[in-house]
């Protein structure tokens, strides 16, 4: 069948600096690695293995991956493909291929779909071009945002379906509940049909049986992707974090994380700028909380709370509590 493809270059969708990027203009490469063509895995993997296995920690890491990845599974129903790939996450010959989204209400945008579509068929891609290796494809839920106004609705047949409720802290651990009226609009809108009711009974089983974002997030990818061994995590875990701690506590003594991103800044002054860093780059978390973490007069607050540290007691905390320290845009990316 003939097709028509317009590169992304040609698109009108993207910035200078995104264009100059995918046309590997000499000036941005000091900026990256590697670029992303085939051709540059098999040196990607071999620096990989030698990174990741210093000092012998992948296999506690894997491990600590692997009974988190479990546990978060227990109450949804996990495919025979999913649950290889999770077992193979303690392999040393294992690599994952990561995507990360918001929880947008029943997936929201179409881009939300193609990112894990085009993580699933990289990984397909790289075994059959590395057949020794395992590729896992995995989606990161951002269970940590709190940009609801960013993911609380969809569209369909032209009208935006929203989710209104009252709203604070991260969006992962909001209760579904009110999404019954926004089920039952849905529905009506839907009609009848074969795709009309598995679309129905995935929306249902997914917010109208599971108690917060988090889970039924989970349950609406998991049931989409199943089948193609599609691997979800949720950062919001305490056994995650603890293996994040060593970054925080950096940011948190020397931010770092700024530091770097004004470097870089510099680097990238005849384009718009990507991101301001914050002095510190980390939020603190607890129950319903997500605020940032300010250092003024020696001492660490938490922004709009009566929460203050000194030095000592902002460390203790991180050490017995590393599940309420939570990164932001810029340190994501590290802990993903």
């Amino acid at each position: 069948m003939p097709s028509d493809c317009i590169s992304y270059q040609k698109s009108g969708y993207f910035s200078k600096l995104i264009i100059d990027y995918l046309n590997e203009k000499e000036t941005l490469k000091k900026l990256y690695n590697r670029f992303p063509k085939l051709e540059n895995f098999e040196a990607q993997i071999e620096e990989k293995k030698i990174n990741f296995n210093e000092n012998n920690i992948a296999t506690k890491k894997r491990n600590v991956l692997v009974k988190t990845l479990e546990k978060q599974y227990q109450n949804i129903a996990i495919s025979k493909k999913t649950l290889h790939n999770i077992n193979l996450l303690k392999k040393e010959n294992t690599f994952t291929i990561t995507t990360g989204h918001q929880l947008n209400l029943f997936t929201g945008p179409l881009y939300f779909i193609y990112k894990i579509i085009s993580t699933i068929n990289l990984c397909d891609t790289l075994k059959a071009k590395f057949p020794n290796h395992n590729f896992v494809p995995v989606y990161w839920m951002a269970t940590e945002d709190h940009d609801f106004e960013e993911i609380n609705y969809f569209w369909f047949k032209g009208k935006k379906n929203i989710w209104q409720k009252e709203y604070h802290g991260p969006v992962g651990r909001f209760s579904t509940e009110g999404l019954e009226l926004v089920f039952e609009d849905f529905s009506t809108a839907l009609g009848s049909g074969k795709n009309a009711t598995y679309l129905k009974e995935l929306f249902r089983k997914g917010y109208i049986e599971h108690h917060n974002l988090t889970d039924a997030t989970r349950y609406i990818v998991n049931e989409i992707f199943k089948e193609k061994g599609l691997v979800i995590l949720d950062g919001d875990d305490k056994n995650l974090k603890k293996l994040f701690a060593p970054y925080i506590k950096q940011e948190l003594l020397h931010q770092t994380a700024s530091t770097e991103v004004l470097k870089t800044n510099t680097l990238l002054s005849a384009y718009k700028t990507q991101v301001n860093p914050r002095e510190i780059n980390l939020f603190f978390m607890e129950g319903n909380l997500r605020e940032r973490i300010v250092f003024e007069n020696n001492t660490y607050t938490v922004l709009n709370t009566n929460y203050c540290f000194t030095e000592g007691e902002i460390l203790t905390e991180l050490e017995n509590n590393p599940e309420k320290f939570s990164p932001n845009v810029i340190l994501r990316p590290l802990y993903q």
